[in-house]
């Protein structure tokens, strides 16, 4: 059998989130420069779950990629495969907080460090010797970044590793609409694992209805093992092998912010596929899978930021006990 050095690779975006923190004393709003970016999001989590992950991306030599790099390598991620770009800055990301705790997005990214990896600059080792290779779209947006994300996804895929894969829908870092369905519909046709919220299955199938928009999918991309649909505070939904599990949301208040929640129920759905596999899951299988995700993502929406601020496993399990107890 062949030795895997990681149980999850990610590669894409590394950025600064800019959340708003309240008001100054003149009336200005204050934003508070929180470490982000999906794929890192995901490893975050999944390091507090026990697993070993290693992040592939680049971001400015600058104030910002010292503090990216720091933070991700204080997470227990391996950081040997994030560079540093001399003549780009650090993508930036200002998030305005909705009524509600969602969000909206304004990037500083034309370009980012994040876009300028190359193919030539990817770590052969790391992604020909990983259990799973995760990706989003942000990385398909535009070249050099995207030939490099097309080839680390066929290394890996090559080398035996289940594909993961997240939309992530972010209009505003797009050409056209028409161009995001495409890179979309490319990810979705090589991954096994795809995690995608209701607005990004909407997107993609014109569907309101989860059933539906989900039996699109499957049945275009017959490639995607497990499909997961979120719906924020509805909870989620789990497709796999002609099953169909809905989970409810967390429903105890005191949310922030959605930040780094999807990102959060990714990880704990890969956590489940490493400790369990992907072979012959059962409808209680999925319902526990999407419990313990939908719990953890909860968590995340109680402080600001991604993350710093992903819950450990103790916690995750005393807020599960805590919900079992009420039913």
């Amino acid at each position: 059998m062949l030795y895997r050095l990681y149980d999850t690779v990610a590669l894409g975006e590394l950025l600064i989130d800019f959340t708003e923190n309240g008001v100054s004393g003149q009336g200005n709003p204050l934003f508070e420069a929180n470490p982000g970016g999906a794929p890192a999001n995901v490893l975050a989590m999944l390091k507090k779950l026990g697993h070993s992950c290693a992040f592939v991306g680049k971001v400015g030599k600058d104030n910002f990629g010292d503090m990216l790099e720091r933070t991700v390598a204080e997470a227990g991620i391996d950081t040997s495969a994030l560079l540093r770009d001399a003549e780009i800055p650090t993508t930036l990301a200002v998030v305005h907080t909705l009524p509600g705790g969602d969000r909206d997005f304004s990037f500083y990214r034309k370009p980012g460090a994040d876009v300028r990896l190359t193919a030539e600059e990817l770590p052969e080792a790391m992604l020909t010797h990983c259990r799973i290779f995760h990706f989003g779209t942000l990385s398909l947006t535009e070249e050099p970044c995207r030939s490099a994300t097309v080839k680390a996804i066929d290394m890996a895929k090559k080398a035996g590793a289940l594909l993961s894969f997240d939309p992530n829908l972010r209009l505003p870092l797009w050409r056209s609409a028409k161009a995001a369905k495409e890179q979309i519909a490319w990810g979705l046709s090589r991954c096994d694992v795809v995690k995608i919220a209701d607005n990004e299955l909407e997107f993609m199938t014109g569907q309101t209805d989860f059933d539906t928009g989900a039996a699109m999918l499957k049945e275009q991309y017959p490639n995607i093992r497990l499909l997961n649909v979120t719906n924020g505070p509805g909870g989620s939904y789990s497709y796999y092998d002609g099953l169909r599990v809905h989970v409810p949301g967390v429903s105890l208040g005191g949310v922030i912010e959605t930040t780094g929640a999807g990102d959060t129920f990714c990880a704990c759905v890969l956590h489940y596929v490493l400790e369990h596999g992907l072979e012959g899951l059962e409808e209680e299988d999925l319902r526990s899978m999407l419990r313990y995700a939908n719990a953890a993502a909860y968590l995340v929406t109680t402080k600001k930021g991604a993350i710093r601020s992903m819950p450990e496993a103790a916690q995750v399990e005393e807020l599960l006990d805590k919900l079992m107890s009420e039913h």
